[in-house]
């Protein structure tokens, strides 16, 4: 095995940080270690200083998302948090319903991983919405920065089990059975889905239009306080008045620093 020496390590967390925000801690110097160990030896690297070298040099980028592919965790699953889902039927839903005249509803799964979160959210409005639902343009966009992830999101494959938190008419009516074990979100749920390549840490979003939800959940675990607070001031900047932020339950906001107001566990509102 090619060991990480400390100042390897130093010097490519502190570039993993300053790009993308994940801060990686010394506890997952065996981690990093372990998931690039395949990468340096099919390069014929024999340090991850020549890695590191190969990493900032290379401008195609293929490099630096093979890195992102493979230090981020991607574990998610339908209905992850549900009580989020519920709040958002029961209380968001209705009151966007009633205030957003134009039928124009921007809904963001921020750090969207496999896809069973923009999945969920889609189901959830196709069946809040029912009939009227072509009456509203209300697609999810679901950004990620790992390519790798973003590609089987869209091919939108799961097992049996993937879907055993769905209700039975969900399973029917959103997805096609290859056989008794493998599924396939059909074609109708895929087309509300935008999936698109993102990084947290761009200085400025690329968006015209404010939201009016945003799910990040169980993203900024992975970020310091700075960089944390850097990035919910720009999810405000980015929400409608009256507009919500989903995240974590295993994450807070500052609420003596944050301009969000607290409405309960990990669900926050732009006033």
């Amino acid at each position: 095995m090619i060991v990480i020496t400390n100042e390897e390590f130093r010097q490519l967390s502190e570039y993993i940080r300053q790009h993308y925000g994940i801060h990686l801690k010394e506890e997952k110097r065996a981690l990093v270690m372990g998931r690039l160990q395949q990468v340096l030896v099919s390069k014929r690297f024999s340090n991850f200083k020549e890695y590191y070298q190969y990493v900032v040099s290379d401008r195609s980028g293929e490099a630096v998302m093979t890195l992102v592919d493979k230090i981020t965790t991607n574990h998610t699953f339908f209905m992850r948090e549900f009580d989020h889902f519920e709040f958002l039927r029961d209380r968001v839903l209705p009151y966007l319903e009633t205030v957003v005249k134009d039928r124009d509803l921007r809904i963001w799964s921020a750090g969207c991983s496999s896809g069973e979160e923009p999945y969920t959210l889609a189901m959830l409005l196709d069946e809040y919405f029912g009939a009227g639902k072509p009456l509203w343009d209300a697609k999810v966009l679901a950004t990620d920065i790992s390519a790798e992830i973003l590609t089987k999101a869209q091919r939108g494959e799961f097992g049996a089990d993937d879907l055993s938190a769905l209700p039975p008419s969900w399973r029917m009516k959103y997805f096609n059975a290859r056989d008794r074990e493998h599924f396939t979100v059909s074609d109708k749920l895929k087309r509300e889905v935008i999936f698109r390549k993102f990084n947290l840490m761009e200085p400025t979003f690329p968006f015209r239009r404010k939201f009016h939800v945003i799910f990040c959940r169980n993203v900024m675990i992975y970020f310091d306080t700075p960089t944390k607070e850097a990035l919910v001031d720009k999810f405000y900047k980015h929400l409608e008045p009256g507009g919500y932020l989903f995240i974590g339950h295993s994450e807070s906001l500052q609420r003596e620093t944050t301009p969000f107001k607290y409405i309960r566990p990990a669900i926050y509102r732009k006033d």
